[in-house]
């Protein structure tokens, strides 16, 4: 079976947009995500009030998670998914910090709180198959903060899925070669450990291109939007979604889309 997994940053509703801003750009997120119609999405920078909007526009989906100031306070990373196919047979969040059970906890050399969404599903019309799946939204300013968020991450994804099949998805503010970003793949080192863990861009024959434009568009540059699969599973194909909606585009960032297979 073939899951659409998506990553979409929604860029945040309390920035000084003008014609950008989220009310205008709400139902072209909308559009964008139901002409994937993605089994999972990840966002990122959501505040409730976005969610809260977007949710009637999305029927067929739920979605989970808190504020990354704890409870329903900040952004979220919410995970997004279909219910009809999808069941929740656990949740969970943590911050990326060295107290990660404290909300609103800071790390390292971070600018801001930073957290990862975690849901283990059952898929409802495939018994016997499940995927777990992490969402995040690593640091824009502290390498450190980045790397040991991955590394807490990697630790977070051992002790629940446990050879299992995973998923991360997220917004990792690094380029590819960016050590926070090519520990997922195995190659390099953070804290003594490595993962081992697919790229869902090594399923395209050319480079990826910037996944961040700023409303500006454009190809050139590099992703920091990214979608990582488990020795378990397939990535079959992934697209990043450049397309304008009604005139306009739905974030600053591109969606990222994957085709996974799961056995």
């Amino acid at each position: 079976m073939k899951l659409n997994i998506m990553t979409f940053n929604l860029r945040n509703s309390r920035a000084d947009d003008g014609a950008h801003a989220w009310p205008f750009r709400v139902k072209r997120v909308a559009e964008t995500i139901r002409a994937y119609e993605p089994h999972i999405f990840g966002i990122q920078e959501g505040y409730l009030d976005m969610l809260e909007e977007l949710q009637p526009l999305l029927s067929d989906y739920a979605w989970l998670g808190e504020g990354r100031d704890g409870g329903t306070e900040g952004e979220y990373c919410a995970i997004f998914y279909r219910k009809q196919e999808m069941e929740i047979v656990e949740q969970g969040q943590f911050w990326l910090s060295e107290t990660p059970e404290r909300k609103g906890s800071m790390g390292w050399d971070g600018a801001c709180p930073r957290i990862c969404t975690w849901a283990h599903f059952r898929l409802v019309r495939e018994p016997g198959r499940e995927i777990f799946v992490f969402n995040t939204h690593l640091d824009h300013v502290g390498q450190q903060a980045r790397e040991q968020g991955a590394l807490l991450i990697r630790q977070a994804m051992q002790r629940q899925a446990a050879g299992r099949p995973a998923v991360l998805m997220g917004d990792f503010n690094a380029a590819p070669d960016n050590s926070a970003v090519r520990f997922w793949s195995g190659e390099a080192e953070i804290g003594g450990e490595r993962a081992s863990m697919t790229d869902a861009y090594s399923a395209l024959e050319g480079p990826p291109g910037r996944t961040y434009h700023d409303f500006r568009g454009g190809v050139d540059g590099e992703p920091i939007d990214y979608i990582f699969a488990s020795e378990e599973l397939k990535v079959t194909e992934v697209r990043v979604d450049r397309r304008t909606v009604d005139g306009g585009f739905p974030s600053d960032h591109y969606p990222v889309v994957a085709g996974i297979a799961i056995d």
